[in-house]
């Protein structure tokens, strides 16, 4: 199996809910996130040898900024969903399976903290 990722960068803020009143999660705030997609395929594009080509990613780049970059994300989110990493990646996920290879999406809110779907 091959395997390739790409990441995209976008800023937005949120605010979550149902955490207890002094948790500071539950103020709205910004994150730089960090938005990987990870790409899967048997077999390769003939002759070059691609799963995909990065540049073919243009559009999944277009449509993240055109739905989160510099937004509040409480309100991009469907159906009231929280806008935990965890929930947007698997929204990711489920909004491009099917149009991209897609075995994986990862949502770094910073450095240190990820969530995978």
């Amino acid at each position: 199996m091959y395997r390739i990722s790409k990441s995209f960068m976008i800023s937005a803020a949120h605010q979550l809910n149902h955490l207890p009143e002094q948790h500071p999660c539950t103020r709205i705030h910004g994150h730089d996130y960090q938005i990987t997609i990870f790409l899967e395929s048997e077999t390769l594009q003939k002759p070059v040898g691609f799963v995909k080509d990065y540049r073919e990613l243009d559009a999944f780049k277009n449509w993240l900024n055109a739905l989160f970059d510099h937004q509040f994300l409480n309100k991009r989110l469907p159906y009231g969903l929280n806008p935990s990493a965890e929930n947007i990646a698997k929204f990711i996920f489920d909004s491009w399976k099917g149009k991209l290879p897609l075995w994986g999406v990862e949502v770094k809110e910073t450095p240190k903290t990820s969530a995978l779907y």
